[in-house]
């Protein structure tokens, strides 16, 4: 039995947001717990080059929703990256969640050849469907949602390894 670029992609990523949520909804309680002002994480780096946690978010979103909506060769749709607060952050995922969800397998289904071009940093990238999916967009999917979960541990939020991975 293989595994379909469908089910390698757009029911991870909606997992993986889902655990994202939760996560967030903890760091969101925790602000008030503890009376942090919400900025202070939502800003929050894990060193002075790198990007705050908000935007972490955002970019892992527009891994998710890009990657989905390229291999089933549709519109990838374009967000603002306007979000202030974690109940926007959180209105972000339940968007990208229920986007990735308007694909049905047979959408994607053959798309290991497709060919996908991007511009990235000023630079064009080309790819076929399963390297971009498996050398590009997961990666840089889970690059982001871990370093937003590594930020947001690394300055108190009680998150463990079972927040991230969330149920099987």
């Amino acid at each position: 039995m293989s595994l379909s670029m469908y089910d390698a992609s757009a029911p991870r990523f909606a997992h993986m947001l889902r655990n994202l949520d939760v996560i967030l909804a903890k760091a969101q309680a925790h602000v008030v717990a503890k009376k942090i002002d919400p900025a202070v994480l939502l800003g929050a780096r894990l060193f002075p080059d790198m990007l705050p946690m908000i935007k972490q978010v955002q970019i892992a979103t527009d891994h998710a929703k890009g990657a989905v909506a390229r291999l089933a060769g549709a519109e990838v749709p374009r967000y603002e990256d306007s979000e202030q607060t974690f109940d926007e952050l959180r209105a972000r995922i339940a968007r990208t969640i229920a986007f990735v969800g308007t694909f049905a397998a047979a959408q994607v289904a053959g798309s290991e050849q497709r060919p996908i071009a991007l511009r990235v940093g000023g630079r064009d990238w080309s790819f076929t469907g399963q390297d971009y999916l498996l050398g590009f967009a997961m990666p840089n999917f889970y690059f982001h949602l871990v370093t937003a979960y590594n930020i947001l541990r690394h300055n108190g939020v009680e998150i463990g390894k079972g927040d991230y991975l969330g149920e099987p």
